[in-house]
C-alpha cells in the first residue's frame, strides 16, 4: 500500500498534517476537516474572532464548519447562531432555498433557512463563516439567503482560502490553502 501524500499546514499556531485528496483527474485538493479536532476548533475560533467586524448574528452552512461557528459564538459570549441546512427539515416553516455547487461535492446541493431563521437576519448585520473557501459558492448562495431575509452581510470569515479565494478582498481568512493541479506535479 502506498504511503498517501500530504499538506503541512500552520493555521492559528497549530501544526497539522492534510492529506492530498483527488477531486478529477486534473485537481487534487489538501482536505482540511475540522470535525473532531477541538484544539484546532478552539484556536481558529479565537483567531478569526480578532477579524471579526461589528455584526448582529453569524451565519454558515451545514456541516463542516458548524464546530466552528459554535466555539466562536461560545468565546464571544453569543447566545446565538443560524445554519443553513442541507436538505428542508420538518420543523421548518416557509423556506427559503437556494442551490450550490462545492468543488468537493459531485451533486448540486441546497441550502436551506426557515422564516424563523429568515425573521433573525431581517434589517440585521450578518458575518458568514466558513471553515474553507475555495469557489466562493457557498459563500454566495450564503449570501443570497441573506439577502433574501433581508439582511446585509457585513463579513465572510473562514480559516482557510483554497486557490484563488487567497486574492479576494472581500473575505477575511487564516491562511492560505493551496490547490494542487495535475501539471504542477510535473506530469
Amino acid at each position: 500500500m502506498s504511503e498517501q501524500r500530504t499538506y503541512h499546514l500552520e493555521v492559528a499556531g497549530l501544526s497539522r498534517e492534510l492529506p492530498i485528496c483527488r477531486v478529477n483527474d486534473e485537481l487534487e485538493i489538501a482536505a482540511f476537516v475540522i470535525f473532531g479536532d477541538v484544539e484546532l476548533t478552539v484556536a481558529c475560533a479565537r483567531e478569526l474572532i480578532k477579524k471579526m467586524p461589528e455584526h448582529d448574528i453569524m451565519l454558515t452552512a451545514e456541516a463542516k464548519s458548524i464546530p466552528l461557528i459554535h466555539e466562536m459564538a461560545r468565546q464571544m459570549g453569543e447566545n446565538q447562531y443560524i445554519i443553513a441546512r442541507k436538505m428542508e427539515k420538518l420543523y421548518m416553516r416557509e423556506t427559503f432555498v437556494v442551490d450550490v455547487k462545492s468543488i468537493t461535492t459531485e451533486k448540486v446541493q441546497h441550502l436551506v433557512i426557515d422564516q424563523h431563521e429568515a425573521e433573525l437576519m431581517k434589517g440585521r448585520r450578518v458575518v458568514l463563516v466558513d471553515d474553507v473557501i475555495s469557489t466562493g459558492e457557498s459563500v454566495k448562495a450564503l449570501e443570497e439567503l441573506v439577502r433574501r431575509a433581508g439582511g446585509t452581510v457585513v463579513g465572510r470569515l473562514a480559516i482557510l482560502a483554497e486557490g484563488e479565494a487567497a486574492e479576494r478582498h472581500d473575505i477575511q481568512y487564516l491562511e492560505p490553502l493551496p490547490l494542487f493541479f495535475k501539471n504542477d506535479k510535473g506530469e
